[in-house]
C-alpha cells in the first residue's frame, strides 16, 4: 500500500507483556476471549495509509502489505504511543475537583484543563493524576488484515465520516458536484460543529478536488 490509500483493516491489538487485548474490530475473538460488548459494532474499520489517524507501527506495517493479506507486527513505544513521561504525572489539589463537583476517586478518568488523565491515588487533600496515554511505554502486538481497498470518492468521503463517527457506511450519503461534495444521513444524528470541522479538513487533506463540504440536513413529515 501507498501512503494516502483508504483501506479498511480487522485487527486484534494485545500488550505483548501480558497477552491482554486493548482493542479489536473481530466479534468471534471477543466472545472467544470473554471480552464481548453488546452495545460494540464488531466490523473492519476505515483508515487511511500514512495518516496521523494510526499510529507509527501500523502505517508502516500497512505500507508493506496488500490487500487480502494478514500480518502479525510487533510495535515499540516509539512507534506507538510513546515512552512514559514522570513529568505527567500530577498532584493537583483536592479542592480543583471539589469546586466542579466532582468526588475523586482512584480509577476515575477525568479532564483537566483540557487534559484527559486516569486517577492514581488520593490522600491528605492530594490528588495524583496519570495524564500520560495508558498504552504509553507498552509494546503492543497486532494481528491486521487488510480487507479491501477503497476507490471510488464517494467511499473515500464515507469511510472518513464512518472512522469519526462510528456509524455504518451504509447509514451515510455522498454524492459529488463538481469540487463540492454533500453528506446527509439515513437516521440524522446529531454531530457537532467541530466534529464536522474536523470530517471536512481530512476530506480536504486526504481527497484531491475538494473544495467545499456541505452537511445536509433532511427532514420529512409524517403521514
Amino acid at each position: 500500500m501507498q501512503r494516502g490509500d483508504f483501506v479498511y483493516i480487522d485487527y486484534v491489538g494485545r500488550i505483548k507483556e501480558t497477552g491482554e487485548i486493548f482493542d479489536l474490530t473481530k466479534e468471534e475473538i471477543a466472545k472467544k476471549e470473554g471480552i464481548y460488548d453488546p452495545k460494540f459494532r464488531y466490523r473492519p474499520i476505515p483508515v487511511i495509509v500514512g495518516s496521523n489517524l494510526l499510529i507509527r507501527g501500523l502505517n508502516k506495517a500497512l505500507e508493506e502489505m496488500k490487500v487480502g493479506e494478514k500480518k502479525k507486527v510487533e510495535i515499540k513505544p516509539s512507534d506507538a504511543f510513546g515512552e512514559r513521561k514522570e513529568e505527567l504525572v500530577k498532584i493537583i489539589p483536592e479542592s480543583v475537583f471539589k469546586e466542579r463537583n466532582i468526588e475523586p476517586v482512584p480509577g476515575y478518568l477525568v479532564t483537566v484543563s483540557g487534559l484527559r488523565g486516569r486517577i492514581l491515588s488520593v490522600s491528605g487533600g492530594r490528588v495524583k493524576v496519570d495524564f500520560n496515554h495508558p498504552l504509553a511505554g507498552k509494546t503492543l502486538e497486532y494481528e491486521i488484515e487488510i480487507v479491501k481497498q477503497i476507490e471510488e470518492k464517494e467511499e473515500k468521503v464515507k469511510a472518513i465520516v464512518c472512522y469519526f463517527t462510528g456509524m455504518d457506511e451504509k447509514e451515510v450519503n455522498a454524492s459529488f458536484k463538481g469540487e463540492e461534495v454533500e453528506i446527509s444521513f439515513k437516521n440524522k444524528p446529531e454531530l457537532t460543529i467541530r466534529a464536522k470541522d474536523i470530517i471536512s479538513r481530512t476530506i480536504f487533506k486526504w481527497i484531491d478536488g475538494v473544495k467545499k463540504v456541505r452537511f445536509i440536513d433532511e427532514f420529512e413529515k409524517e403521514a
